[in-house]
């Protein structure tokens, strides 16, 4: 069953971006419609812990990173596909986001930041290219990539 609900509301979620660009903006619209303290939000971090519990989300490991495939592109999120990775103080394989991305921080343990970002929204352009960083403790990351597209470089 929180499998169902999570896929569910990442759908509603991913319906709400629509085409929107990736951009400042829909960080914009997405903190201010899905705000840390609010009840979608909180019920995201739930959700993912629980899949963690239960074996049915992050259920692959490589260097220390927790990872999986939630929602594959072209089904419940629309043109999105949705992941999410737990990761505590480490930096993970740079890769590029060919067409953007759109993700949720989640802390678990102390005060973790993504990428220096603390619990919330982020969107990376398309184009936009990183080595995606865990600090100050344990957090989820759940990302949207529009297509499912993701490129890692090998840096």
């Amino acid at each position: 069953m929180a499998r169902e609900d999570l896929e569910r509301i990442m759908g509603d979620i991913a319906s709400a971006i629509g085409e929107q660009t990736l951009d400042d903006s829909l960080t914009s619209f997405l903190n201010d419609n899905y705000p840390v303290d609010g009840e979608v939000f909180r019920q995201v971090e739930a959700l993912c812990r629980e899949g963690q519990a239960e074996g049915w989300l992050c259920a692959r490991e490589m260097g220390g990173i927790h990872f999986g495939r939630l929602i594959k592109p072209g089904t419940q999120a629309g043109a999105f596909s949705v992941d999410v990775v737990r990761m505590a103080d480490i930096k993970g394989p740079h890769h590029i986001h060919t067409q953007g991305e759109i993700g949720m921080i989640m802390p678990v343990k102390g005060n973790a930041e993504f990428d220096d970002m603390p619990r919330g929204w982020y969107v990376y352009p398309a184009g936009s290219d990183h080595w995606p960083t865990v600090t100050k403790g344990d957090a989820y990351i759940l990302y949207l990539l529009p297509g499912g597209e993701i490129e890692f470089t090998g840096k």
